[in-house]
């Protein structure tokens, strides 16, 4: 796995020219949180796909 360095080079690389620094911000900060939620998943902190439906079913009826 490459250093978090090399990881940002290459997150910037992969942008347009054109991308201004607040757009370099943003794509860093989903993919921070991002690999924070990958990371919790792993460690097996996430909520099961049913109880996330039971939740989202109290927003979604009006």
């Amino acid at each position: 796995m490459a250093g978090a360095k090399q990881q940002v080079i290459q997150l910037i690389q992969s942008l347009p020219e054109e991308a201004s620094i607040d757009d370099i911000m943003a794509e860093l900060y989903f993919k921070l949180q991002v690999d924070a939620g990958l990371k919790e998943l792993d460690e097996g902190k996430g909520i099961p796909h049913e109880e996330v439906e039971k939740r989202m079913s109290k927003w979604l009826t009006a």
